[in-house]
């Protein structure tokens, strides 16, 4: 790695309307350096590139590049990539119905008069000396999605780029094609490109990136060499925990270990089409157990297999220890299982619809849309739960896009629990709402297993697994990588485990 400064960025603020965003964040790039921009959902990592690429105008904060002293002004993405800055993102935003030479080259210079035996020669030479196994005349539909990406990366290359962002570039992709990106990444790294390298995967930071800058709620937490940050302080400085720190929460919950109590739901060799690996899972009549990990490691993923949210590939499933078929939601519902997903506004609620209609839609799927509940019954139903829940809304019928986060994640409570499930499946059901309420929403999945529901919790933070779980599913890079339970359940315990290190006095 070289030591020469291609990228500066000092001092960056942003903020929006009720929300701090970046605050006085610094970030360094070298020449020649594979760099990881790490944090956690909401760090700020989204918005410091966005900044970068002229998406958004900071608020506060200088940018240069390759040194200079001259500010460098970002107003546009175009400004972004004429100063050299070029990104690839997640999802290709190339023309999978062109050639690949035509998706390097396109948009420069007029469509009509460019000489494409030329430029699919110059394509030929660019992809030989980047070692992109393709030709330039193929149809880039016909190629991997591994290739695609480098095709990315190559015409931005060839725009003679100082900085390349790669977002999450391998979340799509088979270990294969990961070696093959990453040997590319290597080859431009040799050749002076600053890379900055986002993604959830802690296994490819260390196998591929020279440094690591940590953010954490918009701030700064560090920047350090690859071999001074063993994975577990990288996790503790991205979850804000100190190790030494770290101690056991005391807190009420209910353990199940009695043998006689009978297993509510299990899976074996569980898959889906959302890339999630062959997994085994089980839950006891009351128990509350959970999967714990990283942003991106496979924890709604996997309880979106379970309730089959997403279309399962492989495995078998037993409820209450019968074989059981669950070939989409609606079998799962019919089996007493309810669902909270991750994404409130875009899987759960119904925006333009009522409060008392949301509350009352999921019993309404399983009776059957020809036959609906009363306005009598629906609205008791609403009335019962708004009181029980302490549902803060002007009225019933109120459109659930008028309230509160919070108030809206106990409407979907109140859907399910209007099922009267056996099983419920909570994935980030406090996330984004006030302290109160989380406590809330803790204390009645507590209650929940008393009275014999089975529940599976799933949060970012810590405290509440601990507070709320008697038995956790740790996963990494999509994997199950242990499972911890009674004195094991420590945050030092899980943070090993997350990073694969055997924990030490945890």
């Amino acid at each position: 790695m070289k030591n020469d400064t291609v990228l500066s960025m000092r001092g960056i603020s942003k903020s929006f309307p009720g929300v701090r965003a970046l605050h006085n964040v610094d970030f360094t790039l070298c020449e020649g350096e594979i760099h990881a921009l790490m944090g956690e959902n909401g760090a700020g990592k989204s918005t410091l590139v966005k900044v970068l690429t002229g998406v958004y105008q900071k608020d506060s904060g200088q940018i240069n590049i390759a040194g200079t002293e001259k500010e460098l002004r970002i107003k546009s993405p175009q400004d972004a990539q004429n100063a050299g800055i070029s990104t690839v993102y997640q999802e290709i935003t190339l023309c999978p119905n062109l050639t690949v030479a035509e998706n390097i080259f396109i948009g420069r210079g007029n469509y009509r008069f460019i000489n494409w035996r030329s430029q699919e020669k110059r394509a030929g030479e660019i992809l030989k000396k980047l070692k992109i196994p393709t030709s330039a005349t193929r149809q880039l539909g016909t190629c991997s999605l591994a290739v695609q990406q480098m095709v990315a990366v190559a015409r931005a290359v060839d725009m003679e780029c100082k900085v390349l962002i790669l977002d999450e570039p391998t979340s799509s992709l088979d270990e294969q094609e990961v070696a093959l990106l990453f040997s590319l990444m290597r080859d431009l790294k040799a050749r002076g490109v600053g890379i900055i390298f986002i993604t959830h995967f802690l296994e490819q930071v260390y196998e591929v990136c020279d440094r690591i800058t940590v953010l954490r709620n918009g701030e700064l937490v560090g920047a350090y060499d690859i071999s001074e940050l063993p994975r577990v302080e990288l996790i503790s400085k991205m979850m804000g925990k100190e190790l030494e720190e770290i101690s056991e929460l005391q807190h009420q919950k209910k353990t199940v270990a009695n043998e006689d109590i009978p297993l509510v739901y299990e899976a074996f060799g569980l898959s889906s089409t959302q890339g999630t690996k062959p997994f085994d899972f089980k839950i006891k009549k009351g128990e509350v157990n959970g999967f714990t990990g990283l942003l991106g490691s496979g924890r709604s993923e996997s309880v979106r297999a379970i309730f089959g949210a997403d279309r399962i590939t492989g495995g078998k499933i037993k409820i209450n220890e019968k074989d059981t078929k669950i070939s989409g939601p609606k079998d799962s519902m019919k089996h007493g299982i309810g669902y909270l997903p991750e994404d409130r506004k875009g899987d759960g609620i119904i925006e333009d619809l009522s409060v008392r209609e949301n509350i009352i839609l999921a019993l309404q799927v399983l009776k059957g849309f020809f036959h609906p509940f009363s306005r009598a019954e629906a609205e008791d139903f609403a009335d019962k739960y708004i009181k029980l829940l302490g549902i803060k809304t002007a009225s019933m019928d109120t459109p659930i896009k008028s309230l509160s986060g919070g108030n809206q994640q106990k409407v979907i409570l109140a859907r399910w629990l209007l099922t009267n499930p056996q099983y419920l499946i909570l994935d980030e059901p406090t996330r984004g709402i006030d302290i109160g309420t989380k406590v809330e929403i803790q204390k009645l999945v507590l209650k929940l297993a008393n009275d014999g529901v089975s529940v599976t919790f799933i949060s970012s933070e810590i405290e509440e697994m601990l507070t709320t779980c008697s038995r956790l599913i740790v996963m990494r890079d999509r994997n199950i990588v242990g499972e911890l339970k009674g004195e094991e359940m420590t945050q030092t315990k899980i943070m090993h485990t997350i990073a694969g290190e055997a924990a030490q006095n945890a």
